[in-house]
């Protein structure tokens, strides 16, 4: 991400484009660099160019405008311009050479810059009232290259801010990056790495800063600026931490000197910091139990309404009905209730498909959901479509809330070919007749020993079978830990599943949204982790002690850090979606396999233990 804030103006008198190299002079090998693109009076955008002689392209983007008004003799003119940033990391020692670029038919100059050893940080240049240089403090004849500051200064920093250090599972908080500042221009500043929020969903928000507010701080007056804001949602308990990015700033320093002929004068020398905001901690804490039966997972204020496009239908023909959910909160995470166990039986109901429409704004993500149901009627008749209850949490109130929707009822007309429609029975009144002859002597069959063993023995078997099944099932289903490590597997495909449909229709955030949830869930479920504790160090301790090889673990981890990284990187577009799919395939077989490897192993030293035992 970039943010422009120019305060320095550009004048022009005739369309032009110019090239600059940011700093001057030798480049460092591994150093970051910047060719400015400076469009003078021309209304188009330069093109990304593909590449660069000696560097790697790492952004490029808009970094500021200008514009000013002449008036002569009564005749006003207008000139304008816009400076685009190319952000560049040296990768090879030599000379180099890039442009002339073509921007709206103008051509550019050629700029060439030069990379050699990797150098030290630069020095600051000396302040003024210092020792250095006489007494002015300055050399006005210094070289003008710019000066490298590595944590920022007295003059520039960074502060992080959350709306609340303590919060809800799930809840919307804020995280701001704000811009401190005393330097009269700041050309350039851009984010050289994602912040790091373990354990959080988030949106990114554009509702930042676009021009600069003074503010006192500490007793002292800065230029500030809302250069980031994220809306995150906590997924864990407990107490998570939130790591501020880097951010490389490029401003101008002012600096005086007393010259003989001119007293006081003023010089301006480029500098260039990387800058980190505060990290910061928040302690979340979970939704309040008991948890209602049919909660459906939102936490923030909604409301749901519902449309039944018409209310008569026929059998056997399908219908629609949809349920379309608004407010504030975490809207993507919402889930409505089966509603084959809502709606009458008579009334099949099949999956939904679902059409989000969100918007991140200043401090939470507001929107709509839509579920479109799609159902069939099996037979003719009235039915009563009851409402939709959507329970959630709102974190205002600090209680469970309960939203309803509409209840209808559909009138189903027989349709021409109904699936339950009664076929004619015919039956024959004709006596049958009888071609045996009557016994005198009739042996009943309960003085059979094969009746009693048909209807009696056999059945009393079965049904003490039966029962012994029901009660072993009706004790593993009781143990739910056990339960969700038995279905671990099972939940993964689902959950993999889903993650492949995102990765069929480009949904990016989406995917790797799913693909965390496969594997978090899969571990968790799996070790019987609570979600409280789920975190790398406790699943790693696991892993070892189920005998998991150290390639499986290694592999884990690349996994969990390409998708995370994936997720919250500006430049996730260019991770490949399909290799990471294959390689969590992969990895979750591969996990599953040690399991059950693990397990045989101990089931084999059980079985020995105990044939030692009897010996």
């Amino acid at each position: 991400m970039a943010v422009a804030l120019l305060c320095a103006t550009v004048g022009a008198l005739a369309a032009k484009v110019e090239l600059r190299v940011s700093p001057r002079g030798t480049i460092g090998e591994g150093e970051r660099f910047h060719i400015m693109i400076v469009v003078s009076d021309i209304d188009e955008v330069p093109a990304a160019p593909a590449s660069v002689p000696g560097a790697t392209i790492l952004y490029f983007g808009h970094s500021g405008s200008s514009s000013s008004f002449v008036s002569t003799n009564g005749r006003t003119s207008q000139t304008f311009s816009n400076t685009y940033a190319l952000t560049l990391k040296a990768d090879r020692k030599g000379s180099y050479t890039f442009g002339p670029v073509t921007v709206g038919g103008v051509k550019s100059n050629s700029v060439s810059y030069t990379i050699g050893d990797a150098q030290s940080p630069r020095e600051s240049y000396p302040q003024p009232g210092s020792n250095q240089q006489g007494a002015s403090g300055v050399d006005p004849t210094a070289s003008n290259a710019p000066t490298f500051i590595g944590k920022g200064n007295e003059q520039l920093f960074l502060r992080a801010n959350i709306s609340k250090t303590n919060a809800y599972e799930q809840e919307a908080l804020v995280y701001t990056v704000k811009l401190y500042t005393t330097y009269n221009s700041i050309k350039f500043i851009g984010a050289t790495d994602a912040p790091k929020f373990d354990g959080f969903v988030i949106e990114e928000s554009d509702n930042i800063s676009d021009h600069l507010v003074m503010e006192n701080y500490q007793g002292k007056e800065y230029a500030t600026a809302v250069i980031a804001r994220y809306i995150i949602f906590p997924q864990m308990t407990g107490k998570l931490k939130i790591i501020g990015n880097k951010y490389t700033v490029s401003a101008d320093a002012e600096e005086y000197y007393h010259d003989p002929f001119f007293s006081r004068m003023t010089v301006r020398r480029p500098v260039q910091l990387h800058v980190t905001p505060n990290d910061l901690t928040v302690d979340i804490k979970p939704l309040p139990l008991p948890k209602p039966a049919n909660f459906s997972g939102g936490v923030g204020r909604f409301n749901i309404s519902s449309d039944l496009p018409t209310a008569n239908v026929i059998s056997n023909q399908a219908g629609s009905i949809t349920y379309t959910i608004t407010g504030e909160g975490n809207l993507k995470l919402i889930t409505l209730p089966d509603l084959n166990n809502i709606f009458p039986s008579q009334i099949e109901v099949f999956s939904p498909t679902t059409d989000v429409k969100s918007h991140v704004g200043s401090s939470n993500v507001s929107g709509s959901v839509k579920f479109d149901y799609s159902f069939m009627p099996l037979e003719a008749g009235r039915f009563d479509l009851p409402a939709v209850s959507l329970v959630y949490f709102n974190p205002s109130t600090g209680e469970y809330e309960t939203a309803v929707s509409r209840s209808y009822t559909l009138d189903v007309a027989r349709g021409s070919e109904s699936s339950k429609s009664q076929a004619s029975l015919a039956f024959s009144s004709a006596l049958m007749s009888d071609h045996g002859e009557l016994q005198k002597h009739f042996r009943p069959y309960v003085f059979n020993f094969l009746y009693w063993l048909l209807w009696f023995v056999i059945p009393a078997l079965l049904l003490a079978i039966v029962l012994i099944m029901y009660r072993k099932h009706i004790a593993e289903q009781s143990d739910l830990i056990a339960l969700r490590s038995k279905k671990a597997a099972k939940m993964a495909k689902r959950r993999l599943r889903a993650a492949g449909l995102c990765l069929q229709r480009k949904e990016t955030d989406r995917f790797y949204d799913e693909m965390l949830r496969a594997v978090w869930g899969y571990l968790g479920d799996k070790m019987r982790i609570p979600v409280s504790e789920l975190n790398r160090d406790n699943v790693l301790q696991h892993l070892q002690q189920a005998d998991i090889d150290s390639d499986t673990q290694s592999t884990l981890l690349k996994l969990l850090d390409d998708c995370e990284f994936a997720k919250y990187s500006p430049a996730r577009a260019e991770h490949d979606m399909q290799a990471i799919y294959d390689e969590g395939i992969d990895t979750l077989n591969r996990l599953e396999e040690g399991f059950r490897a693990a397990q045989r192993k101990r089931n084999a030293v059980s079985t020995e233990n105990d044939d030692n035992m009897l010996m």
